[in-house]
């Protein structure tokens, strides 16, 4: 493989797990940095810091122990008896956060396109079926074109909030003490969580690829990626007055600013959307594959099954539950991950 194509691929993979539904809607980069003025810009350099030094190491650290599973790394990490409870935590978010995604695609074809919610459930499956039948070959192709809409995108609605009246003070509000505070947690505990569920896809597309220089150049750009991605939306949202009233922030600015390419942010919200719920369900069907020899699509049907269940549950207070106990083993992690020693074989 290419060292320079196989590096995009593996950003498109990464960018395109960490983002969804709240990434695209704004509300999650109005919570953990816009809010904070100045503070949450710094925040979101330390938190693209960071998505690029763990992105890379999380990779390395699987090929070097030939994981071809998260199990493999947080039993690594963890050792043997923590590992296999971050692992059940952990299958148990990416099963919650997949049906949360598959409501949230439902809901954009009924309330924005007036179609019914079986239309949006069977279409969805039925690409994501499309997809992880494909295997790595199937994340790369749709990521390779979603991630970089999402980018353009971005920077398009950035250049024409340059000249709203808003944007300049928000942006440079300079809050108490405190908020900096706040800010740098929001950046450890953002790219913690993010991360964590992350190396479910990146642990066996890292193994797979097996060559350390394409992962870290890989996991450099998509760091850098998020890290840009996160700027353009910061600086997007700051033209809003009383940001945080708003339910889906970006909406209310593509409205305002660019109504013409509405349907345009509609496609970009079902693609993050989509490339976090495949990349998701393929880091479950790699773990599941561990323990039962099947074909993977019985896998990923079995998964589909699951999380289309989950889907029809209200999952509200499960999740308010484990989000906070996740983030907190999530920064545990990062530590682990940080300090666990590496070979220096460059294969």
């Amino acid at each position: 493989m290419n060292k320079w194509t196989g590096a995009f691929q593996i950003a498109a993979v990464y960018v395109g797990t960490v983002i969804g539904a709240g990434f695209a809607t704004g509300k999650e980069i109005v919570e953990f940095f816009t809010q904070y003025g100045l503070y949450g810009l710094i925040s979101i350099l330390l938190a693209g810091y960071l998505f690029i030094f763990f992105g890379m190491k999380v990779m390395t650290k699987a090929i070097d122990i030939q994981a071809t599973s998260f199990m493999e790394l947080n039993n690594d990490l963890f050792g043997q008896t923590f590992g296999k409870v971050m692992n059940i935590l952990m299958t148990a978010m990416l099963v919650g956060v997949c049906g949360v995604m598959l409501s949230g695609a439902e809901a954009l074809f009924v309330e924005q396109l007036g179609w019914g919610q079986a239309v949006g459930s069977l279409l969805t499956i039925l690409l994501c079926l499309i997809v992880l039948w494909a295997g790595v070959k199937g994340l790369f192709a749709v990521n390779t074109f979603v991630v970089p809409t999402l980018v353009i995108f971005n920077l398009i609605l950035m250049y024409n909030s340059l000249s709203q009246p808003f944007l300049w003070p928000n942006l440079f509000t300079i809050e108490s003490i405190d908020y900096a505070w706040k800010a740098v947690g929001s950046a450890f505990s953002y790219a913690a969580f993010n991360l964590t569920l992350a190396q479910a896809v990146l642990v066996p597309v890292a193994t797979e690829i097996n060559n350390k220089a394409i992962i870290r150049l890989g996991g450099f750009i998509g760091g850098a990626l998020l890290t840009i991605i996160l700027i353009s939306s910061h600086i997007t949202l700051s033209t809003l007055p009383d940001l945080l009233v708003y339910d889906i922030p970006m909406a209310t600015i593509v409205k305002n600013m660019m109504s013409g390419i509405y349907f345009v942010y509609l496609f970009i919200i079902y693609g993050e959307i989509f490339t976090s719920l495949i990349g998701n369900m393929y880091g479950i069907e790699r773990q599941i594959s561990q323990f039962f020899k099947l074909r993977s699509i019985w896998v990923h049907i079995a998964v589909i099954i699951i999380v289309y269940i989950i889907g029809r549950i209200e999952y509200g207070q499960l999740l308010g539950f484990l989000y906070p106990l996740f983030g907190y083993i999530s920064l545990i992690f990062l530590l682990l991950l940080w300090i666990k020693p590496m070979k220096n074989n460059e294969s």
